[in-house]
């Protein structure tokens, strides 16, 4: 049998937790620490951090994750530049697609795209040319 006060503490604590704003618990709409975008219940931050990791697919996976927010996900732009020089394909064709979902906001990539327009992989060099398209608006040759 459970001591009548471990019973009252659990209670107690799930009264809180209901009371807790949406936002503070991480199930916000988007947002978490402040005004970070969130996703899949992880912010933005985390995600960057997954962007260094050692692992390729950890870094593929965070390029999709920090895609997936668009403009907001700006302060990816660094990181995802360092992975389109990864020896990896998938890290740098899935860095390529989240610098093209930031769009504009990831033009200080574009001298890092530009290099990879002649990658050995041509599913890399044609995602390159698809990011390039949506962060200049201009057609690439």
């Amino acid at each position: 049998m459970r001591h009548p006060t471990t019973a009252l503490a659990g209670l107690v604590l799930a009264a809180l937790v209901a009371a807790t704003p949406a936002a503070a618990q991480g199930k916000g709409k988007g947002k978490g620490r402040g005004h970070e975008p969130m996703y899949d219940n992880r912010p933005l931050h985390e995600w960057i951090a997954d962007l260094g990791a050692a692992a390729p697919y950890t870094r593929t996976a965070a390029a999709y994750a920090v895609g997936s927010l668009g403009a907001k996900a700006k302060p990816a732009v660094p990181a995802l530049i360092r992975n389109l020089e990864s020896e990896d394909a998938p890290v740098r064709f899935s860095s390529a697609i989240a610098l093209g979902e930031i769009g504009p906001d990831a033009a200080e990539a574009v001298p890092a795209l530009r290099k990879l327009l002649d990658d050995r992989n041509d599913d890399v060099a044609h995602m390159a040319k698809k990011a390039l398209v949506k962060i200049t608006g201009d057609p690439v040759e």
